[in-house]
């Protein structure tokens, strides 16, 4: 019976995205767009392939119908939090050309200004991902918000990272897109001229101006919004300035990329990864914890920067998990934690103080539980 329900629920996913309207999904790369992609030597047999290795079934792990499950029909220990997590509402527009700073918008979406130029990194501002809700308190950010871009950066095209919604609404405040190959056709296709565009296969860079650059770097994840995977290429991001070398991550499973890009273009000083959203079905194509600090450590990383939780609940895991495992193994190995609330202005020229807020958001649900014990 219960699986009869798990596979009922699933049916319902497509039709809840469908419904929800189609154009959310994107395109699907064609013409000239699909003529370049079909040229990549990272492209074979119809689809983009992680080199040496492919995400797929880990029998350590748990298979689709647990995870729905897990998700939908079993009640999970904090999941979510609860209470409203608290934050920070930095003005954006406020920072004066020399100041140098990050601001977490939540899960994997970054402000940045570095060298008077503005940054920003998988912008997801609607309040959802998909059919996933965002958690309370950590919307604080509208898409009003978000001056004037000079660089949006999108690692890959998952709903958690590229937001319809989002990407529309701010498309008139955005210079140029730094992204994959492929994904320029969801953007094409929601209102981006080409030209504003700048797709990258991995290993290739792009010359921008005033000093800046950017190359895209393999990492081992997938892709794809709906039936179809592996159209555009996910990568992560070696962003050159003037004065810093910043890695940007996007998705990605452990592996010996991390000690080749630090080799190759590290050391960095400042190294953005995802720490949330696993389990060990998933760990070919996310990290966990502890995996973070060491390609941190494999980039030749001056400080870390944990993302990809504190806003969505993707896997089973309780919902504070990364930053309680992060900062625990971040401690122990030495390696500098950057963990402010979201909406915090971090200064990038500076180590910093941060608090453990996370710690205070689920003490009430504790003081009941101890109580009830």
């Amino acid at each position: 019976m219960k699986k009869n329900i798990i596979l009922i629920l699933m049916l319902l996913i497509p039709f809840i995205i469908l419904s929800s309207g189609c154009k959310s999904i994107g395109k699907l790369p064609s013409g000239e767009l699909l003529e370049r992609i079909e040229k990549s030597p990272n492209y074979i047999d119809g689809a983009f392939r992680n080199k040496g290795y492919e995400p797929g079934p880990n029998k350590l792990g748990i298979n689709i119908f647990s995870a729905f499950k897990k998700h939908f029909l079993e009640k999970r220990e904090r999941s979510r939090p609860s209470s409203v997590l608290p934050s920070e509402k930095t003005d954006l527009r406020s920072f004066p050309p020399d100041e140098d700073v990050l601001v977490w918008l939540g899960h994997s979406s970054y402000f940045m200004q570095i060298d008077g130029k503005k940054i920003l990194v998988d912008p997801v501002l609607s309040g959802k991902a998909m059919v996933l809700s965002s958690y309370e308190g950590s919307d604080v950010y509208t898409y009003d918000d978000i001056p004037e871009i000079d660089y949006m950066i999108i690692t890959h095209d998952h709903w958690d990272h590229l937001d319809y919604k989002t990407v529309t609404r701010i498309k008139n405040r955005v210079g140029k897109v730094l992204t994959g190959l492929g994904t320029g056709a969801h953007l094409e296709y929601w209102g981006y001229s080409a030209d504003k565009v700048i797709e990258h296969d991995w290993d290739e860079t792009t010359i921008l101006e005033d000093g800046f650059s950017v190359t895209a770097l393999r990492t081992r994840h997938f892709s794809g919004r709906f039936l179809t995977r592996n159209s555009s290429l996910w990568a992560a991001f070696a962003f050159f300035t003037p004065t810093k070398k910043i890695y940007i991550g996007g998705d990605t499973g452990y592996g010996d990329h991390f000690n080749e890009t630090g080799e190759r273009y590290g050391p960095f000083d400042l190294v953005i990864l995802d720490s949330g959203q696993y389990n060990e079905q998933w760990s070919r194509s996310h990290m966990f914890p502890e995996q973070t600090v060491q390609a941190a450590f494999d980039l030749n990383a001056e400080k870390l920067f944990g993302g990809h939780w504190g806003k969505f609940t993707l896997s089973i895991h309780t919902w504070d998990d990364p930053i309680i495992r992060l900062t625990a193994e971040s401690r122990k190995k030495g390696m500098p934690l950057i963990h402010p609330l979201i909406g915090e202005r971090v200064d990038l020229n500076s180590t910093g103080q941060f608090s453990r807020w996370w710690e205070s958001v689920d003490i009430e649900e504790a003081r009941k539980v101890s109580k009830n014990e």
